[in-house]
């Protein structure tokens, strides 16, 4: 089902203007996102819920997979997670902990009875899990806070908990097919009105990390471009 003001394609990443650069410190994330917590999932029902969808319909969770989601917010996709797998393990972070508290409520109404979840604190740069943990990671509007010099270690730091074979799908804030963001001006501006977000492109730092099968899917709702990056980690064999 479609939402009203989204357009879905699949595309390459446009690079012809530069990512601007990132303006919120990472230390100051979790306060700029304590004072957003209570008016996320307006903005987020707006702007994201396209894209979340298509984030969920990339992953090709399996029910009984051990799934992880970095930046859960405050739970929006966290809880169709839980839905799409009953008898698996899922496990989410985040590094807000109001955000957390919200993620936590939606999970406690939304899990189907015996469920295995887990919500904690964590930073995406020094994920707290062996590595090899999880067949499944997604990560929903965290990078486009991030430092364009900082994509390929937290990359990095996803693969490591994957385990071979398994499915990294991100989402972020990007550029539509003629390299605009209509939502930059406001990011210009002042980058906390926008989160902190703005277009970022993160295929390269993803096919550097050795990533294979990785599709580009841009979703633009009302005026806000997302892509979807979906890639398979390479087998052990491989």
């Amino acid at each position: 089902m479609s939402l009203p003001g989204a357009d879905v394609r699949h595309t390459a990443a446009t690079t012809a203007s530069p990512i601007l650069d990132a303006r919120i410190a990472r230390a100051d994330v979790p306060t700029v996102y304590s004072r957003l917590a209570p008016l996320y999932d307006v903005w987020a029902g707006f702007t994201e819920a396209k894209a979340r969808r298509a984030c969920l319909e990339a992953a090709a969770i399996r029910d009984g997979q051990d799934v992880l989601e970095v930046a859960v917010g405050t739970g929006l996709t966290f809880a169709e997670i839980l839905r799409r797998n009953p008898h698996g393990r899922s496990t989410g972070v985040d590094v807000t902990p109001p955000m957390l508290a919200r993620a936590r409520q939606r999970a406690e109404r939304t899990a189907p009875p015996g469920a295995r979840w887990e919500l904690a604190r964590g930073d995406a740069y020094a994920l707290a899990f062996p590595d090899a943990s999880f067949d499944v990671v997604v990560n929903n509007y965290m990078f486009d806070l991030l430092p364009e010099k900082d994509f390929p270690a937290v990359v990095a730091e996803l693969a490591r908990v994957l385990r071979p074979g398994g499915r990294l799908v991100l989402v972020n804030m990007t550029r539509d097919a003629r390299g605009a963001n209509a939502f930059e001006w406001l990011y210009r501006l002042s980058p906390a009105l926008m989160g902190g977000c703005r277009g970022v492109f993160l295929e390269p730092a993803v096919r550097a990390a050795g990533f294979g099968d990785v599709h580009r899917t841009l979703v633009v709702q009302w005026g806000v471009p997302s892509e979807v990056l979906a890639a398979v980690k390479p087998s052990e064999a491989a």
